[in-house]
């Protein structure tokens, strides 16, 4: 049997193009002879559609569209993830795809759906429904202990496979679902996924189902979807094993994909473990996907952001050529008295670098502008971080004209490592559209930016001067201001950071790692302390177990230390 895993980059609500694209891999699927086609979980509408599920009109514009794709089904069967509405407390299996949620005595199923030769034959509904991190699925959806098994036939209806589909979180909870479906017969398991990206998320998703195939002696193949969708990424990496564990295809990561795999070879079609990727290389390409899919599928034209000289920025402004190209990207050098003539030329030398020929507005007379407007308010007063915070709120407020009246989204440059800790401005630096890198620690930003200098181009020339990673960082709001007049080293901050927030450890913990107790108290002090901050900061990309954001909710008012 020839089956092929179709890894697709769906929009969340463009439930008509999602469909067109589907019906577009079953019509390639189908032109090089397989058998059933895969589709990831949710395909149809997106995922996570989140509130877009209370909607009704949502649910039947959901199910109009399946219709569309059972026309299509002639010749092949299909497996594709979508929204299904079932009767409460009905002990049938049945689904009809007609139903709307919001209709008395009908409830959601985060399902998967059977197509075979132009009709519906039947759906496997999710049976563990995450919700934690960012998942929030039981708010929307009911899970089902049913078991079903679908009939896949081949080489002219002389042989068929009883195949078993599981969704996304059914594989990772414990072995039930697979053992309950190879009791009644699997003789394969199809997972359907949208499992996001975080580093070493792959190796990690991939042992699991490699385990839940020795431990079952069952074949297992795993569709997951790729994209990005607001501060997720979806990775792709669709991979199949035989009973024994052992890897026989796997898909691209990070790009659209179509695995075709006969099931009677020990190995697939491509060569095993071609899309294995270096930690690095994973976060440059999660990032650049990320930000391109944001930018495309929220319909802006062009990005903007400032560019200090810094590293962050440099990294900001690589990933946004990188994603978009040069023609698309706005730099905007905004010195101010403070700024070092060195930094100027860094901005300027990448900016160039880049194909980029950068705006140049100074800011040292508006900065003084607002200084003599406010001396009266001030006065007695010596000067502190007010000073200082203006002039990132000036600069954030010009980005944010320009993106007024030319339609560019504006592109944060903090790390998280500043993010974490507070340094960072609000309504300044933190003014923005999407924080491409609030989830990068600054040591990481380092490691982004040599790679980006390593990467292969025409023009035999660096794109960040040595300079820009020589210099100690420094926001240059001051004289002679450096990151560590008021930090530690970031070798230390990023580690603790880690602990507190990725691996929720409690300070006396980290403590007794051996680091020292007055740092580690101040660290977390301000972390806690800059809830309200992150709290009204642009959406960040997902790159870590634990971002900022909707997968960490904690409480802006909170007494607790």
């Amino acid at each position: 049997m020839r089956i092929a895993l179709a890894q697709i980059n769906s929009t969340v609500g463009d439930i008509k193009g999602n469909t067109d694209k589907i019906i577009q891999y079953i019509d390639k699927a189908r032109q090089q002879d397989v058998d059933l086609v895969v589709f990831p979980e949710l395909a149809i509408c997106g995922y996570p559609p989140k509130d877009l599920l209370l909607k009704k009109d949502f649910v039947k514009e959901i199910n109009k569209h399946l219709k569309r794709i059972v026309k299509k089904s002639y010749g092949i069967s299909v497996i594709v993830g979508t929204v299904q509405a079932g009767v409460r407390q009905s002990k049938s299996s049945n689904y009809d795809v007609s139903m709307s949620v919001h209709f008395p005595g009908y409830q959601l199923y985060n399902a998967a759906v059977f197509l075979s030769n132009g009709k519906y034959i039947g759906a496997q509904a999710k049976t563990y429904l995450p919700n934690y991190d960012i998942f929030d699925e039981q708010r929307y959806f009911i899970s089902s202990k049913e078991s079903n098994l679908f009939q896949v036939s081949y080489k002219d209806g002389k042989f068929h496979e009883n195949v078993g589909i599981t969704i996304c979180e059914d594989i990772w909870v414990d072995d039930k679902p697979i053992a309950l479906l190879k009791t009644k017969g699997a003789d394969i398991i199809i997972n359907i996924s949208s499992s996001p990206f975080y580093i070493n998320k792959y190796k990690v998703r991939k042992q699991l189902v490699r385990n839940r195939a020795i431990t079952n002696k069952i074949p297992i193949f795993y569709c997951n979807l790729i994209g990005g969708q607001d501060d997720l990424v979806f990775d792709g990496g669709s991979f199949a094993c035989n009973e024994k564990g052992s890897l026989i295809a796997s898909g691209r990561r990070f790009e659209e994909d179509l695995i075709v795999i006969e099931t009677t070879r020990r190995a697939g079609t491509r060569k095993i473990d071609a899309f294995e990727k270096d930690q690095i290389v994973e976060i440059y390409s999660a990032l650049v996907l990320g930000l391109r899919d944001y930018v495309e599928k929220n319909g802006f034209n062009k990005v903007i952001l400032g560019m200090s000289g810094g590293i962050d920025s440099a990294l900001v402004a690589c990933l946004a050529v990188e994603a978009l190209g040069a023609h698309r990207v706005v730099l905007v050098i905004m010195p101010s008295k403070f700024t070092q003539e060195s930094s100027i030329r860094d901005a300027i030398t990448m900016s160039q670098n880049l194909g980029i020929e950068p705006l140049f507005i100074p800011i040292k007379d508006i900065h003084e502008s607002y200084l003599y407007t406010l001396q009266s308010e001030f006065r007695r007063l010596p000067p502190d971080t007010t000073e200082e915070n203006i002039q990132a709120r000036v600069r954030g407020n010009i980005l944010m004209a320009l993106s007024n009246k030319f339609g560019y989204l504006v592109l944060t440059t903090g790390n998280k490592s500043e993010w974490s800790v507070g340094y960072s401005t609000l309504y300044g630096d933190m003014a923005g559209g999407l924080a491409v890198i609030s989830d990068v620690p600054k040591m990481t930003v380092y490691k982004l930016c040599r790679f980006i200098n390593e990467l292969p181009r025409a023009e035999q020339r660096i794109v960040i001067p040595e300079n820009v990673f020589a210099k100690p960082p420094s926001a240059e709001l001051k004289p002679d201001q450096t990151d560590q007049d008021d930090l530690p080293p970031y070798k230390i901050l990023d580690k603790i950071i880690h602990f507190y927030i990725e691996e929720n450890k409690g300070k006396d913990e980290i403590i007794k790692m051996g680091f020292e107790k007055d740092v580690v108290s101040d660290i977390i002090n301000r972390i806690d302390h800059n809830e309200y901050k992150r709290f009204q900061a642009p959406l960040g990309i997902k790159i870590t177990p634990k971002a900022f954001g909707f997968g960490r909710r904690m409480p802006i008012t909170n007494a607790f230390r």
